[in-house]
């Protein structure tokens, strides 16, 4: 119990943070900004003050790394496998589609902008599966810092609140289908709460297969997860044995290998039993809701931990570039996705 003492502060502490989060999104007209970016971005401007006590330190960091893993496997709840028979092929084509622009573009324009490959890796997952559910899942996976997550959820969080109000706009315009434009928005749109307001905007049927598409979409975090995790390995290996040779003690012929049990995120395989319980429909629609707005709750305070350990003059210090990264990268996922559709003939 004395143990557990230490971090309760910082646990407490995120708690409040994210109470007062979710009211403030509560208050906005259609969610326009999502409880976790109103927690990191609070979060952030308390950090100078609260820096200075270290007796939210210890409980800061277990929000932000224990119970972000909870609030992962928690959220495979809302999700089944049958959802991605539901939409259909079309869904799984455009995300295919999406992805490749997201995590290629990403790659050339980090390299371009000479960003560091962990921030970059973030704004394109965020972007390419679901904001910053997806920053949060690959973040421990690479080692990413804390400024990293902040920076590339605030990167993705800027072009959402344009979609939300440009998107129904559009779909007007071109007169989409109730299907096409959830297809589009589901597929196309960063943030979860940014989904539902864009997708409803237009439609209750097309607000319907938004949010579908956009769960569907999510399970994209397992395989991309995996990636990342044996990327890191693999750099990390290269970097040990690249001192090591400098230090004339690597054995020549020798090769490490990467370990499979360090790569492999293990929570990730309780997020997928959680999606596969909710398959085999034994857990009814109440218990399910109720695990799954824990499971938000849970997100939510672990932004807000990561804000609170932010420090913003570091984070300015990464300069324009991530931010014009994340613009260019939202903004080609729209166009592909949006010319896919027109290709397959689903408007």
């Amino acid at each position: 119990m004395l143990r557990f003492k230490k971090y309760m502060g910082g646990i407490a502490f995120a708690a409040v943070l994210a109470a007062i989060s979710t009211i403030a999104s509560d208050l906005l007209p259609s969610h326009l900004i999502g409880p976790g970016v109103f927690a990191l971005l609070i979060g952030m401007l308390l950090n100078p003050i609260i820096s200075k006590y270290n007796i939210f330190e210890k409980g800061f960091s277990f929000t932000s790394k224990k119970i972000l893993r909870l609030a992962i496997i928690l959220m495979g709840i809302s999700l089944s496998f049958s959802q991605v028979l539901e939409v259909g092929k079309l869904s799984i084509i455009v995300m295919l589609f999406t992805l490749i622009t997201a995590f290629g573009g990403g790659y050339l324009f980090g390299k371009l902008f000479k960003m560091d490959w962990k921030l970059s890796g973030l704004i394109s997952a965020g972007t390419g599966i679901c904001g910053g559910s997806a920053i949060a899942a690959v973040a421990p996976v690479i080692d990413a810092e804390e400024s990293h997550v902040a920076y590339a959820i605030s990167a993705t969080f800027i072009f959402d609140v344009m979609m939300v109000v440009l998107f129904p706009i559009m779909g007007a315009y071109f007169q989409m289908s109730d299907l096409g434009y959830g297809l589009w928005t589901g597929t196309a749109v960063n943030d979860t709460s940014s989904v539902v307001a864009a997708g409803y905007a237009f439609s209750d049927v097309a607000g319907n297969f938004s949010v579908i598409v956009k769960l569907t979409r999510t399970l994209s975090i397992v395989p991309v997860v995996l990636v990342f995790s044996y990327i890191n390995q693999r750099l990390n290996i290269k970097a040990q044995e690249n001192i090591l040779s400098q230090k004339d003690t690597l054995v020549i012929g020798e090769t490490k290998k990467v370990s499979i049990n360090k790569i492999f995120p293990w929570f990730i395989v309780m997020f997928l039993v959680m999606v596969a319980i909710k398959s085999t429909g034994m857990i009814s629609p109440v218990i399910s809701y109720s695990i799954s707005n824990v499971s938000k709750f849970l997100m939510v305070m672990s932004l807000g931990a990561i804000g609170l350990k932010t420090n913003f003059n570091k984070l300015a210090k990464s300069g324009f570039a991530p931010m014009l990264h994340g613009f260019i990268i939202s903004l080609l996922v729209v166009i592909v996705a949006f010319l896919v559709q027109m290709a397959i003939g689903q408007m």
